[in-house]
């Protein structure tokens, strides 16, 4: 098999689907750089991949809100070859409507900032001129509006929006965009919630489906097939019904 690109640099590292990220690409051979708010904190991850077997493991300061990503990058000094961005926000629908700073947190965190890193990401690759490869975590939610998740969904959507354009755009410079959906995930952050057992995908699933899926070349990938299915159907219903469901 192709060696994945590497260093790995993964974006929002203390989440369950980055930790999974991270013991998959050490089990590759790949150094890995963790990124996250309070550094420190992540110590236990980076000795835990070091027990694993990770000879090359560092941790970072990010901040997906920060105002210069170009300087992020330019203080790692090495140029990534894989970046994972997995930051995000669900956020509450009902506070975000009443409260404009609430909105605009999930959605700068889940569009405005995502997408800002990665396009310095991508000016950091071509300046390397080495290629790479930048995966986006974005969301089923971005497939189509619905009254219970709008603000979410919306700044999912401009990602996934963002990350096709990318694809494009940076096809020439040997630099793949992968768009990941992973549907319902069993995380610390869903504890507690009411998940669907065949629409819910758990951490390792969606870790193990990104790194298939890099090494295939895939563009857009469904953790769950089933949910293209299901999204195909929901963006086929006219808008003068589906605006009296209750989605």
């Amino acid at each position: 098999m192709p060696a994945l690109p590497s260093p790995v640099l993964i974006l929002g590292a203390r989440s369950d689907i980055a930790r999974a990220l991270a013991r998959r690409y050490v089990a590759e051979g790949c150094a890995v750089i963790l990124g996250a708010r309070d550094a420190a904190r992540l110590a236990p991850d980076v000795a835990d991949l070091k027990v694993r077997g990770g000879s090359d493991v560092t941790a970072v300061e990010f901040d997906v809100l920060a105002d210069d990503p170009d300087a992020f990058f330019a203080r790692l000094g090495r140029v990534p070859g894989t970046v994972v961005m997995v930051a995000g926000l669900l956020g509450d629908q009902a506070e975000s409507a009443d409260r404009d700073a609430v909105a605009d947190r999930v959605m700068a965190t889940n569009y405005s900032g995502p997408a800002r890193y990665l396009m310095a990401a991508s000016r950091a690759m071509r300046a390397a001129g080495q290629g790479g490869c930048l995966i986006g975590i974005s969301s089923v939610a971005g497939d189509r509006g619905r009254g219970s998740n709008y603000i979410y969904g919306s700044a999912k959507a401009g990602f996934t929006a963002l990350l096709s354009g990318m694809r494009n755009s940076l096809l020439a410079d040997n630099i793949a965009v992968m768009t990941v959906k992973p549907g319902f995930v069993r995380t610390a952050m869903t504890e507690g919630m009411k998940l669907p057992p065949a629409l819910t995908a758990t951490a390792d699933g969606v870790a193990d489906a990104i790194l298939a899926a890099q090494r295939r070349g895939r563009d857009i990938v469904y953790v769950k097939p089933v949910w293209r299915l299901i999204m195909a159907i929901i963006r086929a219903v006219p808008e003068r019904v589906f605006k009296r469901l209750s989605l």
